[in-house]
């Protein structure tokens, strides 16, 4: 208990939690019943009895009844603004066929007038009766009027109708751009899918969303990212434009997330490009606006994804022989940016998926930490999916954190091993065998290609199991998280990841006062009941931000 003069000395506290079960994840007091919060951050972590000495005449008492508290729950590998796009977008998650694809389309754009661009997100030809991706024909007689472009949902390849890319002007005699794929009919024509950076002949028509709509559409992502009680993400590559709406929104009080933003690959290190960027002058920046945002990492691309097959592999595809994958830069490019990082402070954060782009990552990292050693850097690939048994002991080597999304694992493992074989698939969404080097593992889902609902990623995580509790005994079972590693891979990893632990990522003293409260305790639940929890409210810095109704 604190001593009275200490009572006397702090003042009452804000806010007061009893009769809960509260998992603070911090090694110090892993459980509590009761929690104090003063001037938004965690005062007290401890019994009812001591909780209530600090609740004054103003104090808000809040009885939980027994209900959980976890900390602030944190995305690790998340698109805000692709989110809030999504919302106001056609939904293609789940579609089973391409013409339900279609439908879906005809149906959100019926009032839609003729040549007015139509956009959409995530269908995906793993889960069709064919497994081919589609071509544009179906999609241009639905729509012959209307350029439209639906993008796959890893965000790695689209299909575009006719008027699409007769609007972009891309005709057979069109080439296929460094890094990027046109997928051709026989007769040479493109078919209308466009894989990695061949997306960008098609995206570059479109017209630019306006600075008033990527607001709107930003307030409306933290909102859903609130519902589902998030407090936190690790936002994977945004440019200038972006990242200023984040701040003219949190210097007015109005940003309820705390924003770990990853600068959309700027160039070369010393190109004009790089150099005119606002956020490279200025340096990493950390909490700023009262910790909602830091601006201090930067997000560059190794590869393509697996399920469109642009995850560069060291052998080809198994389901694909001619096909090896895409290398999205140039490994020069990756050990370039990671040495001038290192000069200046950066983070800096690679998406590679296959085993080769994890490995030329790898390698980047290894050539520009011999000539600018450092430590603590806290370098990271982000996916991680497919990995070579020799270069699972490299990251801890290395110090490079894997930042994974256990959701993609159940997402993926209808197909993924026909990708890559029963040898190689040991290698995927490798949890365990990481795990067991001495890494941490930050968690999160990659949305808008995952849900956000942050308990998938927990279920996942700890069942190796799809929403519906399928395959039984889980896929490949031995990859498996414990409750409490999957606990803090959305929590106290992220913020290592973020070099935030310092202020975030659990419930002690002295840290913001972030937390979500559940309906039910998700450490001791049966794993089935696990997805049958319910967020009833979700706190940063002490101001309740989203309430059940």
């Amino acid at each position: 208990m604190l001593a009275p003069a200490v009572i006397e000395a702090q003042g009452s506290a804000d806010l007061v939690l009893t009769n809960g079960r509260i998992y603070t994840v911090d090694n110090a007091r892993p459980e509590a019943s009761a929690l104090a919060v003063r001037a938004g951050r965690v005062e007290f972590v401890g019994s009812d009895a001591e909780a209530r000495v600090l609740a004054g005449s103003s104090t808000v008492v809040i009885d939980l009844h027994g209900a959980t508290v976890v900390p602030g729950i944190v995305d690790a590998h998340a698109h805000l603004l692709g989110l809030g796009n999504t919302l106001q977008r056609v939904n293609l998650v789940g579609s089973t066929s391409y013409d339900e694809v279609v439908n879906r389309v005809k149906a959100w754009a019926k009032d839609v007038k003729p040549g007015v661009w139509i956009q959409g997100r995530g269908w995906d030809q793993n889960l069709w009766p064919t497994k081919d991706f589609p071509t544009h024909e179906a999609l241009s007689r639905a729509f012959p009027n209307n350029p439209v472009v639906l993008t796959r949902v890893d965000g790695h390849a689209l299909v575009a109708n006719a008027k699409a890319m007769e609007f972009a002007h891309v005709t057979a005699t069109t080439a296929d751009p460094s890094g990027g794929r046109i997928v051709r009919l026989a007769s040479g024509a493109p078919s209308g899918v466009f894989v990695d950076n061949a997306k960008s002949l098609i995206d570059r028509t479109i017209p630019a969303a306006t600075r008033a709509d990527n607001r709107k559409a930003i307030l409306a992502a933290v909102a859903e990212a609130n519902r589902w009680g998030l407090t936190g993400i690790h936002d994977a590559g945004e440019d200038a434009e972006t990242i200023g709406i984040y701040e003219e929104l949190a210097k007015a009080g109005s940003y309820n997330l705390r924003n770990y933003v990853m600068l959309s690959d700027p160039g070369e290190p010393d190109s004009p490009t790089a150099l005119r960027n606002p956020y490279i002058q200025r340096g990493p920046q950390s909490a700023l606006y009262d910790g909602h945002l830091w601006i201090r990492a930067i997000k560059l691309y190794a590869d393509g994804a697996l399920g469109s097959r642009g995850a560069a592999l060291l052998a080809p595809y198994s389901d694909e022989p001619s096909n090896s994958g895409l290398l999205v830069s140039k490994p020069e490019h990756i050990e370039a940016w990671a040495e001038a990082a290192l000069r200046r402070g950066f983070q800096v954060n690679v998406h590679a998926i296959g085993d080769r782009g994890n490995r030329i990552v790898l390698d980047s990292f290894d050539s520009a930490l011999k000539k600018v050693p450092k430590a603590d850097h806290r370098f990271r690939i982000e996916h991680a999916q497919v990995l070579s048994p020799d270069d699972i002991p490299r990251f801890a080597r290395l110090g490079v954190i894997p930042s994974m999304q256990a959701t993609h694992q159940t997402s993926d493992m209808g197909w993924a091993e026909s990708r890559v074989g029963p040898q190689r698939i040991r290698g995927a969404y490798a949890w365990r065998s990481l795990l067991n080097t001495g890494v941490v593992i930050p968690n999160g889902t990659d949305f808008p290609v995952e849900q956000v609902n942050p308990l998938l990623t927990f279920h996942a995580a700890v069942t190796r199991q799809d929403p519906s509790n399928q395959p039984a005994g889980g896929w490949y079972p031995e990859q498996k998280m414990t409750r409490e590693e999957a606990l803090q891979s959305i929590t106290i990893w992220p913020a290592y990841a973020g070099f935030q632990e310092s202020v975030m990522g659990s419930l002690s003293p002295g840290k913001y006062a972030d937390f979500v409260i559940l309906d039910r305790d998700i450490m001791h639940v049966p794993d089935a009941e696990i997805l049958g929890t319910r967020v009833v409210s979700t706190w940063i810095g002490g101001k309740r931000v989203y309430e059940a109704k």
